[in-house]
C-alpha cells in the first residue's frame, strides 16, 4: 500500500524542473526552487508536514499551491508539505469535519457556561470570525473546531515525523556500526 502510495505520488508530482519552466511560478522561481526546501532533513520535514496538516484541513481549496508558498517563510519540505495535504480527501472529509463540528460545539458549550464568554467575544472582537466564515463557508461551531483540529493535528504530526526520523535514524546508525563490527570482516583500524 505504501509502495503503491510512494510510486503514485513520485508520477503525479511536478519536479523541480517542471516548476521552473511553468510561467506563473517562474516570477518567483528563485525563491520556490531553492533547494533547501527540496532536501529530506530531519527540520524541514516535520515542518512540512505539519504544514501540509494544518493546510489540508483549513483551506478547501489550492491546498497545494497554500502549502508550497507557505513552506517559503517557514523553510519547510514543499513536496512534503504539498503531499501531505492529501490527509483531506473526499473520503476523510466529511470524517474531519464531523469531529471539527464536535470540537467546535464541546468548545462553545464550555464557552457558554462561562460569565464571560471568552471564545465568542474573541472571535466577535477580531476579524477572526469573518475570515474563518470566508475560509470555511459554515458557521461558528465548525470553523472554531477546524481551526483546533488543525493546530492540533499539525502539532501531533510535527512530533510524530520528528520522533519517527529520530528513530530511522538511529535504526540506521544501529544496522551501520553492526555490520561494522561484523566477525571475520577486515579491521580498519
Amino acid at each position: 500500500m505504501i509502495a503503491k502510495f510512494s510510486a503514485w505520488a513520485q508520477r503525479s508530482m511536478p519536479t523541480r524542473e517542471q516548476l521552473g519552466s511553468n510561467r506563473f511560478v517562474q516570477p518567483f522561481a528563485h525563491r520556490v526552487l531553492a533547494s533547501e526546501l527540496w532536501r529530506f532533513t530531519r527540520r524541514s520535514v516535520p515542518r512540512g508536514v505539519a504544514l501540509g496538516m494544518l493546510v489540508g484541513i483549513i483551506i478547501p481549496f489550492a491546498q497545494i499551491v497554500f502549502a508550497a508558498f507557505l513552506s517559503l517563510s517557514v523553510r519547510a519540505n514543499v513536496p512534503v508539505a504539498a503531499l501531505t495535504t492529501f490527509i483531506t480527501n473526499p473520503f476523510t472529509t466529511p470524517l474531519i469535519w464531523a469531529a471539527s463540528y464536535k470540537v467546535g460545539e464541546r468548545l462553545l458549550y464550555f464557552d457558554s457556561m462561562l460569565h464571560a464568554n471568552p471564545i465568542d467575544s474573541l472571535l466577535q472582537v477580531t476579524d477572526a470570525w469573518h475570515l474563518l466564515i470566508w475560509l470555511t463557508a459554515e458557521g461558528k461551531v465548525l470553523a472554531l473546531g477546524l481551526v483546533v483540529v488543525a493546530v492540533v493535528s499539525a502539532a501531533v504530526s510535527y512530533l510524530a515525523t520528528s520522533v519517527a526520523w529520530s528513530a530511522w535514524i538511529r535504526a540506521k546508525r544501529r544496522r551501520v556500526l553492526a555490520a561494522r563490527d561484523e566477525p571475520g570482516r577486515p579491521s580498519t583500524d
